[in-house]
């Protein structure tokens, strides 16, 4: 199964960062008295190296599940226009059955164990994931190993990945939140690795053959590109002894020399607004601006403008005005990162025209400590909510180790975010809120050029 989220759902854009504060507010001081039991998280996670692959094992006592997730590096790097989706296919196809587990063994011994396998793709990364019960660890961990190894590729297996992965791309142009986004980033990402889809298309995933898969596969499955995470209640040592066994194990894997490279800047050099007519109730909108990845110092004091600026379009948008249901500001996490604000209205342009007034005001206007210690509460509130299971902590590690400047910085979130000051969340906002680079789909004769492209 792939998954890849290109929009938050319109339910939790309705989520109100300011009552979202009340709350942050009552967990202020508990904030503060953890500080240095979330960095001591840290303390549970065991780096080593086994040929070439980093293995990262984070040790959850008593946790009743394991998650793992085998990481591969590259993302859009990875691909071409003429192999769009080649990865995520190879991956979603090697979820179907292995040499040692075809199709039928797989999803019996899957159902016995209670475990979960599946993979993913998105512009940064890709992984092939297990979710394990503790005492199904050793058998499911042989399976994972052996879909990593030798997937089976067989015909039914790559033609069932193919249409389910085809079924999504037809589907995802029907939402319009998701068309939203496929058009924004075909304007955002000209010039750009991001803008070869890693979900590949519908004429790209039709040429690809077991060989193809198999070739892929080979040079893929290489320790210099690959990153293992653990999270449960294990030994890292016996891990250590599962991934550096004499056989049939992932450090046995070729070596490899992949170096990873950057990727280029994104174009803000100037706004612009792209409209596509479709006939709908109100009109979506969604402006990008630049933003700085999750290895950037100017990260954590953006984080914070954007939750402000977030709570501010809610109460302005929805609350006084009553122009749209679910008005958001959202930040991004990618290497290659932007910011957006987002709306859906009839009135488009008094929507946009209000937002952008709130950008304005949080470049200009006062901001004080207060406001920044309640959305350090906020903040807090959702890092326990967002890491409760074992695969998203995996997931967590792996995000901050790939793109985050180590592993280690995702334990310093919390900390990184109650230094921000006010002048900080300004200087942040006046550098990157500007630019904005507006896509539209809804009515062409509803749009107001003035408004979304101010010339001063």
């Amino acid at each position: 199964m792939t998954v890849i989220i290109y929009h938050l759902s319109v339910i939790s854009r309705n989520l109100c960062l300011a009552s979202l504060l009340i709350l942050s507010l009552v967990v202020g001081g508990f904030a503060q008295t953890t500080k240095s039991g979330i960095a001591e998280q840290a303390n549970l996670v065991t780096e080593f190296d086994v040929n070439g692959l980093k293995v990262l094992v984070k040790r959850r006592a008593n946790a009743p599940t394991i998650a793992a997730g085998l990481f591969i590096r590259g993302g859009a790097r990875n691909i071409t226009d003429k192999n769009a989706g080649i990865e995520n296919l190879m991956l979603s196809a090697a979820t179907e059955g292995s040499k040692k587990f075809p199709r039928e063994t797989l999803r019996r011994e899957i159902s016995r164990t209670g475990s979960a396998i599946g993979s993913s793709v998105n512009n940064d990364y890709s992984v092939l994931s297990l979710v394990s019960t503790l005492q199904n660890f050793d058998r499911s961990w042989e399976i994972f190993t052996d879909i990593v190894l030798n997937p089976a590729f067989a015909p039914e297996d790559i033609e069932r990945a193919r249409a389910q992965i085809a079924t999504g791309l037809r589907e995802q142009e029907t939402d319009n939140d998701n068309y939203l986004q496929i058009l924004q980033d075909r304007l955002l990402y000209v010039n750009h690795p991001y803008f070869n889809s890693v979900r590949g298309t519908i004429d790209s995933l039709a040429k690809f053959t077991a060989k193809d898969l198999s070739d892929y596969h080979r040079k893929t499955m290489q320790t210099s590109k690959l990153l293992l995470v653990i999270v449960g209640d294990v030994d890292p040592k016996a891990i250590q002894t599962r991934v550096a066994g004499v056989a049939n194990t992932l450090g046995n894997l070729p070596r490899g020399d992949y170096k990873e490279t950057a990727f280029p800047a994104l174009d803000f050099s100037k706004p612009s607004l792209d409209v596509t007519a479709r006939t709908l109730p109100t009109n979506y909108v969604q402006g990008v601006f630049d933003a700085p990845s999750l290895s950037s110092p100017d990260y954590y004091a953006m984080r914070v403008a954007v939750a402000i600026l977030q709570g501010r379009i809610y109460s302005e948008v929805r609350n006084k005005r009553q122009l749209s249901y679910a008005p958001n500001a959202e930040l991004g996490s990618s290497a290659s990162n932007t910011a957006n604000i987002y709306v859906t209205a009839v009135d488009a342009n008094q929507a946009v025209s209000v937002m952008l007034d709130e950008v304005n005001n949080l470049k200009t206007g006062q901001i004080n400590d207060e406001m920044i210690d309640g959305v350090s509460g906020h903040f807090l509130t959702l890092y326990y909510i967002d890491q409760q299971t074992n695969i998203a902590q995996t997931g967590e590690l792996a995000k901050y180790e790939l793109i985050g400047g180590g592993w280690r910085n995702s334990f310093n979130f919390l900390d990184k975010i109650r230094e921000v000051t006010p002048s900080q969340v300004q200087a942040a906002a006046q550098k990157y809120m500007k630019n904005i680079r507006f896509v539209v789909v809804g009515n062409p004769a509803a749009i107001d050029k003035k408004i979304f492209l101010p010339t001063s």
